[in-house]
């Protein structure tokens, strides 16, 4: 059993690539909003009207393909390397007929935002930049097979190479069908669907040409021994992989409900509630990282039958993660009025975002372990109750707390933002507490079974 330090090392070794990874990922999706401004607000709008319908469908599809890693690790860990290569075929062929079902769905884009009541110049540059968008969808997706099953083996670089590639590719791409250069029609907002796609397939022809070229995955001979789809494999990781899904998809809409039911209370109230869930969502990126190292060290030893150093990096995995949100969190209180002003300049909006900041600053502690022992499920390969615990906890506990406090006088007065701020913090502190029990339960389960089978 290696030592705690050791184990801590190899988390944050692990860890900060794929932190790299997502803020490469967050400066694609700023940039195409700054870049798509500076031809107008309608053209800005139709980027986040788009992003707003085809993000949290692609993270669905993408979620189901995350039990990769866990298998890949559960098999990497087992020394069972050749279980792997028929593993990550099945998750092509997966990954292909999510990507045709994205593509079907984004088809319907007219229909979707005629639900919207739109204006129509925002109607048609955000039905144009949907239809170019779907050509991402295919890549975007093998991608994240491919990226599974090198994190799946502890190797996270290329995952944050790769993502500054597509952002090298992301800006001249924008220039290019944004303003209309090099004899391309400047197609505006529209344009960053097709920069988008461009980026995805780059950054999938670039991950396949690295497996091919590089010596360390060579052994696994990933693009040889093609065989047909397998059932059996395919219900494997569809079986693991839809609760993950579906409890991404329930977070994911809770914050757009939340968005929407904000939006009526005027647009100094939108306007605060925005600052915080931006900045809070850079702030997710670090657990988040965090958790798909978690996901890849404890499936790695669960793999190799060391339940007792599975159970200590989860301990030493929550431990770093409480640090860090400790830290964020004084960070966050500390610094509020001056994070605010980095957003808006208006008094109102500085004076409520202020106030939302320190609900933001408790907010990064419960959302810290939720995300944390989730990814430790996941490596345990135990994924239903996530599912289950998601959905109690968003929409059940989360919402329902955030709407009655923030828009109705059962309680106390309508408390605007603030009543979905506590809302969220209920909901993820609900989540926290569900998922560390049913973490510790299987852990048991574990070394019960481990002590009868000596």
């Amino acid at each position: 059993m290696h030592s705690r330090l050791y184990q801590a090392k190899s988390l944050i070794r692990l860890a900060l690539p794929v932190l790299a990874a997502q803020v490469a990922q967050t400066m694609m999706g700023f940039i195409d909003t700054v870049m798509a401004g500076r031809v107008s607000a309608t053209d800005m709008a139709a980027v986040a009207v788009g992003t707003s319908i085809w993000l949290p469908a692609i993270l669905f599809f993408a979620g189901i393909l995350m039990a990769l890693t866990p298998m890949v690790a559960h098999h990497h860990g087992a020394r069972q390397e050749r279980k792997i290569r028929p593993l990550i075929h099945q998750g092509v062929y997966l990954s292909l007929i999510c990507g045709a079902l994205a593509m079907g769905l984004f088809t319907q884009a007219e229909w979707i935002l005629a639900q919207m009541d739109l204006d129509p110049q925002l109607f048609a540059l955000s039905r144009d930049y949907l239809s170019a968008i779907l050509w991402g969808a295919p890549p975007f997706l093998l991608f994240q097979v491919l990226r599974n099953f090198t994190e799946g083996l502890s190797w996270t670089l290329p995952s944050m190479v790769i993502g500054f590639v597509g952002l090298a590719i992301n800006i001249p791409a924008n220039y290019i069908f944004i303003y209309g250069h090099f004899g391309m029609p400047a197609m505006g907002g529209a344009g960053c669907g097709v920069a988008t796609a461009l980026v995805f397939w780059g950054m999938f022809l670039a991950m396949a040409l690295y497996l091919l070229v590089t010596r360390r995955f060579q052994g696994y001979r990933l693009f040889q021994g093609w065989r047909g789809l397998n059932p059996a494999l395919q219900s494997a990781v569809i079986r693991l992989g839809l609760p993950i899904a579906l409890a991404l998809f329930f977070e994911v809409t809770l914050f757009a409900v939340v968005a929407v039911a904000i939006a009526p209370l005027g647009p100094i109230t939108v306007a605060g509630h925005q600052v915080a869930a931006n900045f809070s969502g850079l702030i997710f990126m670090l657990p988040l990282a965090l958790g798909m190292a978690l996901t890849i060290r404890v499936g790695y030893y669960l793999g190799r039958g060391e339940h007792g150093t599975a159970a200590m990096v989860a301990r030493i995995g929550l431990q770093l993660g409480l640090g860090i949100a400790l830290l964020t969190a004084l960070f966050t209180v500390l610094c509020r009025e001056q994070i605010a002003r980095l957003y808006s300049g208006d008094v109102e909006v500085l004076s409520l975002a202020s106030q939302l900041m320190l609900l933001c600053a408790l907010y990064q502690l419960s959302d810290t372990v939720q995300v944390v022992t989730a990814a430790t499920l996941r490596g345990y390969k135990d994924t239903t109750a996530l599912l289950w615990i998601s959905l109690i906890a968003y929409w059940g506990i989360g919402l329902t707390t955030g709407l009655v406090l923030g828009l109705t006088d059962w309680l106390v007065p309508a408390m605007g933002a603030a009543g979905f701020w506590v809302g969220f913090i209920a909901g993820l502190s609900a989540a926290a507490l569900m998922l560390k029990i049913r973490l510790r339960r299987v852990q048991r389960r574990m070394e019960l079974s481990t002590k009868s089978s000596a």
